[in-house]
């Protein structure tokens, strides 16, 4: 028991929705603590989150180290580091054993953690699906360096900011997203993992002193670790807002950013903006490098489409790996997709453009930009690396099953049953159905498609039938619309196999 002459108080912050949102540093539990005669009041905390059990509440085992620590002498205690460095034996084994069995889960906890993210930080919902794994990819780095913290007992002060959050944040720096939205992701992942930590600790049996002294612990490294990269992450996007907003570019972005957003800009406004026509039909692209010398690459994609087209298009870039582009018309506009690329495989760029359908006005101005963004992404879920040009009449259904990866696996599989596994033999079949549905369940077309013998497709359609237990007539339509969905969007709609 923690015996004192003073009220010590420490609070723990929680947000909305019932969920952990901020860790102040010297933060426990609430709890007030009085005796001028040099007895201790009863000891009782709060519950945190149901997680902690009621035993803590009538403990009665002798104060160790850290509970002295960190209960009461505050003057010993000023950083997390010494709080590391008088961690009983005990703790410091309890903590090293939650990490070493939170490590194997740390995939699907990263994918929990960008999901809570996206549903609660507005910000952070770029469809671009290079930023999106670049979310995955942070989230991922913080999760395992805060592990390996506890595992090897490293210091909090001598942790640096991951490549991939750093990274990140530059990104973000450069679409102009605020920086209190990323400060917040910290605060909201540093909640989910510490009750992510509560619920293995639990399992774990501990002595109520131990597992008082471990939460105070991992609380205040929990703390110390969010203030220290959330500030260097301030002084880095900081320093790249100051040298994207030197660029030229820059500020053509945040003006087409601006006609993009702002629904209620009216025409003339638009137009004196961007300095762009905004009457007539406008064909929206996305270019965007897969290549190690990005800015050059994609700076030259407006050129490329200027002579493809024979028209100035007007070019923003989104970020120094992305340009926005428009080809435009007084009374119609049009992009050769074949031309464009034939002429980027030829010159062997590590390019790749996205292209949306040509539409009207300033609604349509925006309207094919959103469809030329959402075929990127379609582009990039496919995994293909390779140079190339994506339209989107041509992926249009998977651009909306896109939307959500999950559900669309889930219809997938219910429509194609064992036909949506991710094998070479079922990619097969797969094939061989959907020539045979595209063209007019013709066994001769097909056949001829596919350079195969009548016989062959006859004896792989059977197959494809006993493999998906039901006629491939049964839903025919959503049968070739899963086979499309699985040709463009590839893996992360079958059913994954060897896990």
């Amino acid at each position: 028991m923690v015996m004192v002459s003073r009220v010590t108080r420490y609070v723990l912050t929680v947000g909305g929705a019932g969920r952990l949102t901020a860790f102040p540093p010297g933060f426990v539990f609430e709890t007030d603590v009085e005796d001028s005669a040099g007895t201790a009041a009863p000891f009782a905390p709060r519950p945190l989150l149901g997680l902690v059990p009621p035993a803590l509440a009538t403990s009665a085992e002798p104060p160790t180290k850290i509970d002295r620590v960190a209960g009461g002498d505050t003057a010993n205690c000023s950083t997390v580091s010494a709080v590391t460095e008088v961690a009983t034996p005990a703790v410091a084994e309890l903590e090293a054993a939650v990490a070493r069995e939170m490590e194997p889960a740390l995939p699907a906890l990263t994918d929990e953690m960008v999901a809570h993210f996206v549903e609660f930080i507005p910000d952070l919902r770029i469809e671009d699906e290079d930023i999106r794994e670049l979310l995955h990819a942070s989230s991922h780095a913080n999760l395992v360096t805060a592990v390996d913290i506890f595992t090897h007992g490293i210091p909090v002060d001598q942790v640096e900011v991951p490549a991939a959050a750093a990274h990140y944040v530059r990104r973000m720096a450069q679409r102009d997203v605020p920086v209190e939205s990323l400060l917040r992701a910290y605060r909201l992942g540093g909640g989910l993992f510490l009750q992510w930590w509560l619920r293995a600790v639990e399992g774990h049996e501990p002595s109520s002193r131990t597992l008082l002294a471990a939460t105070k612990h991992i609380a205040l490294v929990a703390a110390e670790y969010i203030d220290r990269i959330s500030q260097t992450l301030v002084e880095i996007y900081d320093e790249e807002r100051k040298l994207w907003a030197q660029r030229a570019a820059a500020t053509r972005s945040v003006q087409v950013r601006t006609v993009l957003l702002d629904e209620d800009l009216d025409v003339a406004t638009a137009e004196a903006l961007t300095g762009h026509r905004m009457h007539g039909s406008h064909v929206g692209v996305v270019a965007w490098s897969t290549g190690t010398d990005n800015g050059r690459e994609v700076e030259s994609a407006g050129q490329l489409i200027a002579e493809i087209t024979g028209r100035q298009p007007l070019a923003a870039l989104a970020d120094d790996r992305t340009l926005w582009a428009w080809v435009s018309g007084p009374n119609s506009a049009n992009l050769d997709v074949a031309a464009l690329d034939a002429e980027l495989r030829r010159r062997r760029s590590p390019m790749r453009i996205a292209v949306g359908s040509p539409a009207v006005g300033l609604i349509g101005f925006r309207s094919s930009h959103h469809e030329a963004v959402a075929t990127q992404r379609v582009a990039n879920i496919r995994g293909d690396d390779s140079p190339g040009v994506t339209a989107f009449a041509d992926v249009a259904i998977s651009t909306f099953l896109a939307r959500d990866l999950r559900a669309a696996r889930r219809w997938v599989a219910d429509v194609l049953g064992g036909l949506a596994t991710d094998d070479d033999a079922m990619a097969e079949l797969r094939r061989t159905v959907l020539h045979f549905l595209q063209t007019g369940s013709s066994l001769t077309e097909a056949a001829v498609r596919l350079h195969l013998h009548k016989n062959t497709v006859r004896y792989r359609l059977r197959k494809a039938e006993d493999v998906r237990g039901r006629p491939i007539s049964d839903r025919r339509l959503d049968v070739e619309t899963a086979l499309l969905a699985c040709v463009q969007l590839g893996k992360a709609v079958l059913i994954r196999t060897g896990l």
